[in-house]
C-alpha cells in the first residue's frame, strides 16, 4: 500500500520491544521509545536515522534495546520517502525533540536539547512579533538551556 503523506512512507506505532524483529531493515527515518506505564505511554527518547541511503531505524532500535531496555517498553517508527534528505530529517526529529522537551516524563533517557536551527528561527520571529524572547527563567523552569546543532 503507497502512502498519501509527503514525508511519511510508513509506520508503525506503540509496539512492544519484542517486536523489533518485524522492522524491515534498510529504513531511514525517526523513531520514538516509550515507557507504558498506568495505562499510559510515556515518551522517553526521539531519534533519527538518515545517515546513508540504507537507513538504520532497526539497527538503532537494536542498540537501543541493549543499552536501555529497563527504560522503555514500547516503540513506533515513521520511515520517510527516498527523496527526503537527512537534513530533513534532522529538521523533523530537531522539532518533535524541541515539542517535547520540557516534559518531566520525556528526559529520562536523554537530555533533549534545544535545536539551533529552529532556534534561531524562535528568536527571529520573536523579535519580528516584537514580544518577550522566552527563556528558561521567564518559563519558570531550572533546566540549563543547551543546544544542539
Amino acid at each position: 500500500m503507497k502512502s498519501s503523506m509527503r514525508f511519511i512512507k510508513s509506520a508503525l506505532e506503540y509496539r512492544p520491544i519484542e517486536e523489533i524483529v518485524v522492522v524491515p531493515r534498510g529504513m531511514r527515518g525517526i523513531y520514538a521509545l516509550y515507557r507504558k506505564a498506568e495505562g499510559a505511554y510515556e515518551l522517553v527518547y526521539i531519534g533519527m536515522s538518515g545517515r546513508d541511503a540504507n537507513g538504520r531505524i532497526r539497527s538503532r532500535l537494536i542498540q537501543h534495546k541493549k543499552r536501555k531496555v529497563e527504560g522503555w517498553t514500547h516503540f513506533s517508527y515513521y520511515e520517510v520517502w527516498d527523496n527526503i534528505t537527512e537534513l530533513e530529517i534532522r529538521e523533523l526529529e530537531g522539532l518533535f525533540r524541541q515539542l517535547y522537551r520540557f516534559s518531566s516524563g520525556a528526559n529520562s533517557l536523554n537530555r533533549q536539547v534545544t535545536y539551533k536551527p529552529l532556534l534561531a528561527v524562535r528568536k527571529m520571529t520573536e523579535k519580528e512579533l516584537s514580544v518577550v524572547p522566552i527563556n528558561k527563567r521567564n518559563l519558570g523552569l531550572q533546566i540549563v538551556d543547551e543546544v544542539s546543532p
